[in-house]
């Protein structure tokens, strides 16, 4: 009786005579349902703060993640130099930014 199911599964059949590559399909929907619903859009959102964060340039009102709001007067690569009042100039992270003032956020803030 094994004899006969290996050489069956072999042949490309199980022993109730269906093909076993139908029984791997519903995988591989479930598989392309979840990259189309979760990871696509998680993928275009990514790209559009990166967008966000790399045309961000001096004189640019924003706000941070964590709801300052202040000035661009100075860029690097990592950090960002606001003016948050007269005379008062903090840096944050690129990252920390959320958007700009009066806009909605291109970055939703991370809770933890």
């Amino acid at each position: 009786m094994m004899i006969v199911s290996v050489m069956l599964f072999a042949m490309g059949l199980t022993p109730d005579g269906s093909n076993p590559l139908v029984q791997i399909i519903p995988f591989f929907l479930i598989l392309g349902i979840f990259y189309f619903i979760i990871l696509l859009p998680s993928k275009r959102k990514q790209q559009k703060v990166q967008q966000f964060l790399d045309n961000l340039k001096v004189n640019d009102r924003i706000v941070t993640t964590s709801g300052i709001h202040g000035q661009i007067t100075r860029l690097n690569d990592q950090v960002v130099q606001l003016q948050i009042a007269d005379k008062v100039r903090i840096d944050v992270s690129r990252a920390a930014i959320g958007g700009y003032q009066g806009q909605p956020p291109v970055v939703e803030a991370q809770n933890s």
